[in-house]
């Protein structure tokens, strides 16, 4: 069985905004310090409450514990990529948004391709 990564106490990672059809998605993305494959993912959207905020963080907490038992960061983007909700965000094109797992996936996608996971 495979173990799972405990959460160290100090953590350093990248947050980026996405704006989604639902507003300003802030996706955190964190290492272990000196380690640069990520062990937590987290995101908050603008000022926003209720069912969007529990959704936001039960899909990052989920993402979260599969990156601590070792899941490759390319699945979760391969699974998030392209999941659409009711009012996606599509101007301007560069910063299209179908959903916030959309949303997700893009700052997923960029964190691999910047520090080369």
């Amino acid at each position: 069985m495979v173990s799972k990564a405990q959460r160290p106490k100090v953590t350093t990672g990248v947050t980026t905004k996405k704006i989604t059809g639902c507003g300003n998605l802030y996706v955190t993305i964190n290492n272990a310090g000196n380690e640069i494959l990520p062990i937590e993912v987290l995101a908050r959207l603008g000022k926003s409450g209720g069912c969007t905020y529990c959704q936001n963080e039960a899909l990052t907490k989920a993402i979260t514990i599969g990156l601590r038992y070792g899941a490759p960061l390319q699945e979760y983007i391969n699974e998030l990529k392209g999941i659409q909700c009711s009012s996606p965000y599509m101007w301007p094109e560069e910063e299209r948004t179908l959903s916030c797992p959309d949303a997700v996936a893009s700052a997923l996608m960029e964190y691999l391709e910047n520090y080369k996971v």
